[in-house]
């Protein structure tokens, strides 16, 4: 069969790419590349990669994990690609993308209910985004209380 053209980066317009939908353990869904259709006629031949099941993966990709509960600092909400993780670390990217949800959620007033909880994580996003820009952080302010009955979800 030889190789297949997934494995040297070469895709023809009748190529397709082939992909499993895999959870991972702290909930985040990846699309993993297994192979390629080629159309052939009014049929497709799949080409795959090698596969193994069952078996554990020869060396788990770095990630930055989901703090268990009480550890690590404040996490992002439960939504978007960085959902429960650490906002420590983060991407610049990621928490450009929580700190415009934050504004857009204390901007609505029929969202009024999570804004003390909102402008905690903000204060937190914004707080890291300075830490990684070197930047002394932003003055400490007492955070409002939250009760567990205010969360959205």
């Amino acid at each position: 069969m030889g190789c297949p053209k997934w494995h040297t980066g070469g895709v023809s317009d009748q190529d397709f790419p082939v992909n499993v939908k895999v959870v991972q353990a702290d909930g985040r869904v990846e699309l993993v590349r297994v192979g390629t259709a080629r159309r052939e006629g009014d049929g497709f031949t799949l080409h795959l990669g090698e596969l193994t099941i069952g078996a554990a993966p020869d060396a788990p990709a770095p990630s930055r994990r989901a703090a268990p509960a009480g550890e690590g600092g404040p996490v992002f909400p439960p939504y978007g690609r960085s959902k429960g993780l650490p906002i420590a670390g983060a991407s610049m990217q990621d928490l450009e993308f929580y700190l415009k949800g934050c504004k857009r959620t204390l901007a609505d007033p029929g969202k009024a209910r999570w804004h003390d909880k909102e402008r905690v994580l903000l204060q937190a996003i914004e707080a890291e985004m300075a830490r990684q820009r070197g930047e002394a952080p932003p003055a400490d302010e007492d955070p409002p209380p939250h009760e567990d009955d205010e969360v959205p979800f």
